[in-house]
């Protein structure tokens, strides 16, 4: 087939039959993600962002290839199979290249592994040095920052937490099967214990000791391997046992003996800021004061990590959990990463978490402190607008969207307010839109640290404060707890 094939063959030219081989190689592990954000537009402007991507997310729960889709879409730009071998090679995909145009393909001693073998997790890897004498530095980063990768936590130096860490009770697996009811999959509204499910599991409520927790079981709701579920299981119990404050969620044991892993935690009774702002299952609205608490508490959190020198990865409302006095606590460790190098860049292999969160370094696979306050200022905008980071029925259909029009003043941010509360003041809001556009800035580098960012909200807050005890807006609108959620 490969003789049929020239560097000058347009992609869309190619037979299915080619482009499903080389979706076999591509598909495992997303690696989809990384052609995506390497294609560029003739302007040099990358041709996916954020919501194209999630579309081809989408995909997969269609039964559909994203590789291919991807190819198909790229196609009709009029690219050539030479294009797409640049593209392969660049980003290691040395296998799906030389099905292409072998003899484009670098020599080496190993052997390309068949594509039911590169369904092995990706390692995090070192990216090397940069040459001195070349001037180019990847999109966004300074020429001094060093590339290194993370611990992997299956490698030989790490012992596995259930051996390793003592900090938390190890539960049998039937004992948790036991005070879930089974793993009860009827929703709690009707009686059951499914509290909600995510990327990684289900949550199910359940009763210990009289006390009421949640339990996380891990499952692959996504496409990820075996072992890379359980990479995130380790992770998430040693970063709970490094970090422990007030405004993360705490965890109380795990349990790994059985058929699937579990990770148990300190109950929420108030469920998620993502539900809590939507009103799910009819739930009163979030006052403005409560909002700003709110957010300082998510702040503290993120600076705490920081300051621990730990990056979080996928700050999202959904992952921000509200307690019986809707204290936040940040929740979801399992794609969380420590370095004694915190300032520097790190690359990884593996582009995880969730898009309309993503800030553009993190889907080119760069992890950055810096990358959490892009996330953070997806979920103020959240805060104020009460709209959700992605709805494919609005315009624009990502919520960061609106900074734009904000910004070439088609219009305000009193635009986008949510109408659900009334106790709001302009000055703060418009306060805290200016710290969530700051956050939002393409250019990692321009971005606030978290230090700046809480200390930006405190100002705000007080002189929130200010308008209510000169009494010109209201601050007695109190939420109803909700205790059907976690």
């Amino acid at each position: 087939m490969s003789k049929t094939v020239t560097p000058s063959t347009y992609v869309r030219c190619l037979n299915f039959g080619l482009i499903r081989q080389l979706a076999d190689f591509i598909d495992p592990q997303e690696g989809w993600k990384k052609l995506a954000v390497d294609i560029k537009k003739p302007s040099g402007e990358s041709k996916y962002n954020q919501l194209h991507i999630r579309r081809f997310e989408g995909l997969i729960q269609m039964g559909k290839s994203p590789t291919c889709e991807l190819l198909f879409d790229w196609g009709t730009s009029n690219c050539t199979v030479g294009d797409l071998v640049d593209l392969l090679i660049r980003n290691q995909f040395l296998a799906p290249a030389s099905l292409l145009l072998p003899d484009a393909v670098p020599k080496t001693d190993q052997t390309f592994p068949l594509p039911s073998q590169e369904t092995l997790p990706i390692q995090e890897k070192p990216v090397p040095p940069l040459d001195k004498e070349k001037t180019t530095t990847l999109p966004g980063m300074a020429q001094n920052h060093e590339y290194y990768s993370f611990p992997d936590s299956t490698s030989s130096d790490t012992n596995s937490v259930e051996f390793s860490d003592t900090r938390f009770h190890q539960f049998s697996f039937q004992e948790l099967r036991s005070v879930t009811s089974n793993f009860d999959e009827r929703p709690i509204s009707i009686g059951g214990n499914k509290m909600g499910e995510g990327g990684f599991g289900v949550v199910y409520k359940g009763s210990i000791s009289n006390r009421v927790v949640a339990v996380k079981k891990l499952a692959a709701m996504v496409d990820i391997s075996t072992q890379e579920l359980k990479q995130q299981f380790d992770q998430e119990i040693k970063t709970m046992a490094k970090c422990r404050h007030e405004n993360l969620v705490e965890l109380i044991g795990f349990s790994s003996d059985g058929d699937d892993l579990c990770l148990v935690y300190v109950y929420m009774p108030n469920g998620s800021l993502f539900d809590r702002l939507s009103c799910l299952d009819g739930t009163a609205p979030l006052s403005w004061h409560t909002r700003c608490d709110i957010t300082q508490g998510i702040a503290s959190g993120i600076s705490f990590l920081h300051e621990n020198h730990h990056i979080h990865r996928d700050i999202k409302s959904a992952n921000i959990l509200l307690d019986e006095a809707f204290v936040p606590k940040i929740s979801d460790f399992g794609l969380a990463r420590a370095s004694g190098k915190f300032t520097h860049t790190m690359m990884t292999n593996r582009i995880m978490g969730t898009t309309a969160y993503m800030a553009p370094e993190a889907l080119h696979g760069e992890i950055t402190p810096k990358s959490d306050i892009y996330s953070f200022g997806v979920v103020l905008l959240e805060i104020i607008t009460g709209l959700p980071a992605v709805d494919e029925q609005r315009d624009p259909q990502l919520l960061l969207n609106i900074k734009d029009e904000i910004e070439d003043e088609e219009k305000t941010i009193e635009s986008y307010i949510d109408t659900k509360m009334n106790d709001w003041d302009s000055t703060s809001v418009e306060n805290m839109y200016s710290i969530a556009s700051q956050c939002l800035h393409e250019k990692k580098n321009k971005r606030p640290d978290i230090r700046k960012v809480s200390g930006l909200i405190i100002m705000g807050f007080i002189k929130h404060l200010l308008y209510v005890a000169l009494g010109l807006i209201r601050s007695d609108i109190v939420p109803v707890p909700f205790n059907q959620s976690y």
